[in-house]
């Protein structure tokens, strides 16, 4: 039959366990005891301490998100004023936006000979200070205005 206990399982280590703590000095029997006081009591510390941070930390988070959440309401909302304004707009002819689908659709439809390039004129950006592209585009832009200036002949 098998005993449960929480010492050691063989008699002799049982024995020789005792035999150290009878032989140790009442110095460092004192040490050890107040040791494990002085560790319990860090443990103890330690785990209040930890307790709080983890308290700070939920607390931080959650005003984190909070002012995500706020932050992320506001770019909707002020996304959608600007969605709603530049759809108003005839031909959102401003710099860094191109033109509105419902109105490229309704310039496409108005078929005129030699008006092709100035529909590309128009969507593109021919300012190359403005342009924040990395790659050299001039001789593109170049082709394109006198593409728009003087157009193919069928």
């Amino acid at each position: 039959v098998l005993q449960e206990s929480n010492g050691p399982t063989d008699a002799y280590a049982a024995i020789a366990k005792a035999d150290r703590l009878t032989q140790e000095p009442e110095s460092i029997r004192k040490w050890r005891e107040e040791q494990k006081k002085r560790l319990e009591e860090l443990d103890a510390a330690s785990k209040v301490t930890e307790q709080e941070w983890r308290e700070k930390a939920k607390k931080d988070l959650e005003e984190w998100n909070l002012r995500q959440n706020e932050q992320m309401e506001k770019n909707r909302a002020n996304n959608r004023i600007a969605d709603k304004a530049f759809y108003q707009q005839p031909d959102a002819d401003v710099i860094g936006y191109v033109a509105s689908e419902e109105a490229f659709l309704k310039e496409s439809k108005e078929e005129s000979p030699g008006s092709e390039w100035e529909k590309v004129a128009q969507l593109c950006d021919f300012n190359p200070k403005s342009s924040k592209q990395s790659k050299d585009v001039s001789r593109m832009r170049s082709v394109l205005i006198s593409l728009k200036q003087t157009p193919l002949a069928r």
